[in-house]
């Protein structure tokens, strides 16, 4: 990516000079000015919101979003970035045309969203080819993500998040996130690493030397080596934006997406504590976590990512 599309993105207003940009996925119920309050309220110095109901295609009219009030919220609690998560509706390559056509617009809107709050991107779930394959849907999806970001307002950014790979779910191969990332070359263009996703996807977090190697969860699970390795082999980390960290209640290249609270899961926590602490990897964290009172990312969580990354 090009340098003004990093600076945009590690903006960090009013932050404590050095400190980890660590933060979690709030409600943004009553404006996203508040959800900048939640996320102060659990010690967070970024946050990630949806710019609506998750599993609905309703949106506010962008024209009524208060954007001053999420500055000013910003600036006043040292939060940066703010980052949204679009809806989990999408599905990009979807053999129903209306689908697509509503999955187009909802990113329209986010992209609009993100460019109107002077967020850092909008994290996709790009959708499932469906049991078609990768190269049977690969040409489409280049082109859509193109169009959008065709017409995306200036500093609005479009972030790929690898995924688990169940049902045929796009990019849980990270060699699909370089060809889009390649073939589209746009610096609007980034992606979003979860920690859960990688390990549902059968990648270990830990040392690329395979000391200490977690052991895939069962005979038929896959097994997609380091992560580090192939994210470096892939010449991946100028583009990451952020990662996702979430743990796992799942064992390693299950396929099964459920995140768990930090240190509750299946993720070992050496190969956690060593991918954060990977000397590359200083992007902001977001937490989409349970909570330890399952009301979603929490103080306890925050604090504890603190301490894997030595700020406790």
């Amino acid at each position: 990516m090009n340098n003004s599309g990093n600076e945009h993105r590690t903006d960090t207003v009013g932050a404590t000079a050095g400190a980890r940009r660590i933060g979690g996925h709030v409600s943004a119920a009553g404006g996203p000015d508040k959800a900048v309050e939640r996320a102060a309220a659990i010690g967070a110095n970024c946050v990630q919101i949806f710019s609506g109901s998750p599993r609905s295609w309703k949106r506010k009219p962008i024209e009524e979003l208060d954007a001053e009030a999420v500055s000013e919220a910003c600036a006043e609690y040292g939060v940066s970035p703010l980052i949204t998560h679009s809806l989990y509706l999408i599905n990009l390559v979807s053999e129903d045309p209306a689908l697509v056509e509503k999955s187009m617009d909802a990113l329209r809107y986010d992209m609009r969203f993100d460019a109107l709050l002077g967020g850092s991107g909008i994290v996709v779930h790009l959708g499932s080819h469906q049991g078609r394959g990768w190269e049977a849907v690969r040409g489409l999806l280049r082109d859509r993500i193109a169009a959008i970001l065709a017409e995306a307002p200036a500093g609005a950014h479009f972030l790929i998040e690898n995924s688990a790979g169940q049902n045929g779910k796009l990019s849980s191969d990270l060699f699909e996130i370089r060809m889009l990332l390649d073939e589209i070359a746009s610096p609007a263009l980034g992606w979003c690493f979860d920690t859960c996703h990688a390990h549902a996807a059968g990648f270990h977090l830990g040392d690329p030397s395979g000391q200490g190697k977690t052991a895939v969860g069962s005979k038929d699970a896959r097994d997609a080596g380091s992560a580090i390795a192939e994210i470096e082999r892939l010449k991946l980390w100028d583009e990451l934006v952020c990662i996702h960290v979430n743990d796992s209640r799942d064992e390693r290249g299950s396929g099964r997406d459920r995140h768990a609270d930090i240190g509750d899961g299946l993720i070992a926590a050496d190969d956690l504590s060593f991918f954060l602490n990977y000397t590359p990897i200083d992007r902001p964290i977001i937490l989409e976590v349970p909570g330890v009172d399952a009301k979603g990312p929490d103080k306890e969580n925050i604090d504890r990512v603190r301490r894997i990354v030595g700020e406790d």
